[in-house]
């Protein structure tokens, strides 16, 4: 059981702490509710949680623990509404967290989700005809049909095997296959500039002849 207790007066006040173990009160850094008053005693005193209550014990404090404006002498339990001084600190008593019970409706609602899916998985679990024959492997021919009439190589008898097409006559199997020659068309557009090409440089050839007798002309003229 939680119990709870709420500050009404120094540095926390409106504070609420919550109290589910013995806890230690003083001005030491080591405490679990640290105050930092200098009429606090370092362990100044201890809440106790004995059997769901809440217990108070004064440690021999130099400016002593109340409960209710009566001093405390060892410990004492305490009840909701109750005023505790520490010193001049004062909290009050503030009644016990109590557990949160679970209606029934929602509890019937959440068992009946958990079973749902439960059987989804169930469902999701079960395997395929597929998966089932992969699991058992295939059959030995022997028990798939008794009358089935099996040959020494194992395969079954009495099955017909279609037949090849036949050849025709006067084709020779073994003879070497030919590749067939293609008639690849010239675009004329590529006709008519490879007869350009030609005739420019037929025109070019002219004209070096040319050139070169003109020379051997005037080399004899000015010899």
């Amino acid at each position: 059981m939680t119990w709870k207790i709420q500050a009404i007066s120094g540095d926390l006040t409106g504070q609420e702490i919550s109290i589910e173990r013995d806890m230690l009160v003083g001005r030491h850094q080591q405490a679990d509710i640290v105050l930092q008053q200098s009429d606090i005693s370092r362990k100044h005193a201890a809440f106790l949680c004995k059997d769901q209550a809440l217990w108070l014990q004064d440690l021999n404090s130099s400016n002593g623990t109340f409960i209710n404006d009566v001093r405390l002498e060892g410990e004492s339990l305490l009840k909701e509404g109750d005023i505790i001084q520490f010193a001049s600190v004062r909290f009050s008593v503030l009644a016990p967290a109590q557990a949160v019970e679970v209606p029934v409706e929602i509890e019937q609602s959440v068992e009946a989700l958990k079973e749902s899916e439960t059987a989804a998985q169930e469902v999701v679990a079960e395997k395929t005809p597929a998966q089932h024959m992969n699991d058992q492997g295939m059959p030995e021919l022997k028990e798939r049909d008794d009358s089935i009439q099996l040959t020494r190589d194992g395969m079954p008898t009495n099955v017909g095997i279609p037949k090849p097409a036949p050849i025709p006559e006067g084709v020779d199997i073994h003879a070497p296959v030919k590749p067939e020659a293609c008639n690849v068309e010239i675009p004329n557009t590529c006709v008519e500039q490879e007869r350009e090409t030609q005739k420019n440089a037929s025109i070019g050839l002219i004209s070096i002849i040319v050139l070169i007798i003109l020379a051997i002309i005037a080399w004899v003229l000015f010899k």
